[in-house]
């Protein structure tokens, strides 16, 4: 079965509009696992305009018997209370490190590595990653040329970005979408990579892609999960998802 990691961001979006301590996503995450969620994922922006450096530890502190993933930015330096992305995962050892190459400009991430630009440098930081004890993934676009490169490099999985299949499949025509994704996954697998995905997954595009890609190892879902979450409630949606990936 492909695992659901609950990506709390949203929660801690909602908090800083306002400011304070409320809705808390150490509280969200809390619900998520109460669920029957398999993992946490969180994304710290060196802005931290939503996840800050403090809830990476109060999130982590609370994990019981799922898994931790942080995601982020690999080549971005510190930066004030920032300490970079190598530094947080060093200080709370997630079970999984997703790379991704966003930047301050991007509301949110929208594409993957250019695996024949960073290959070179990605290597040596997912080295580092790994002698921490991380599983690491790499965001990748789906279609792109030499995604098995990703397992020279050192990487135990992608992440495939299914931004694109999604907004396909909401205007009704999801095929060339998810034949790219059916393809890179496969040919990550044959790599000896294991296969992630996430970005804009929700309740009515997610049961099309495991069925076509049922060796999936976990898809991560934040922003539609929450917004769905607003008039189900947190636990019936983790609930629904959780069904979805079941095949119920």
């Amino acid at each position: 079965m492909t695992l659901l990691s609950v990506n709390v961001n949203k929660v801690a979006v909602l908090r800083n509009s306002r400011g304070g301590f409320d809705p808390d996503p150490v509280h969200a995450a809390q619900v998520a696992i109460a669920s029957g969620c398999h993992g946490i994922t969180v994304h710290p922006r060196p802005d931290q305009r939503h996840i800050r450096v403090e809830d990476v530890a109060r999130i982590g502190a609370v994990l019981d018997g799922v898994e931790y993933n942080l995601e982020g930015n690999p080549f971005a330096p510190a930066r004030g209370s920032y300490p970079g992305f190598v530094e947080l995962v060093r200080s709370v050892r997630p079970a999984q490190a997703t790379l991704v190459p966003d930047g301050d400009g991007q509301i949110t991430s929208d594409h993957g590595f250019d695996l024949h630009r960073d290959a070179d440098r990605l290597r040596p930081l997912i080295a580092e990653l790994k002698a921490l004890g991380c599983r690491v993934s790499l965001f990748m676009d789906a279609g792109t040329a030499g995604i098995e490169r990703a397992a020279d490099i050192g990487a135990d999985r992608i992440e495939l970005y299914t931004g694109p299949f999604a907004q396909a499949f909401a205007a009704g025509d999801a095929a060339r979408e998810l034949a790219a994704c059916v393809a890179s996954a496969g040919q990550a697998r044959a790599a000896g990579l294991g296969v992630n995905a996430g970005h804009d997954l929700n309740q009515h595009n997610l049961g099309a892609l495991v069925r076509a890609i049922p060796f999936l190892d976990e898809v991560s879902i934040g922003h539609a999960l929450f917004g769905e979450a607003l008039y189900e409630g947190l636990a019936a949606t983790v609930g629904n998802y959780l069904a979805i990936l079941k095949g119920d």
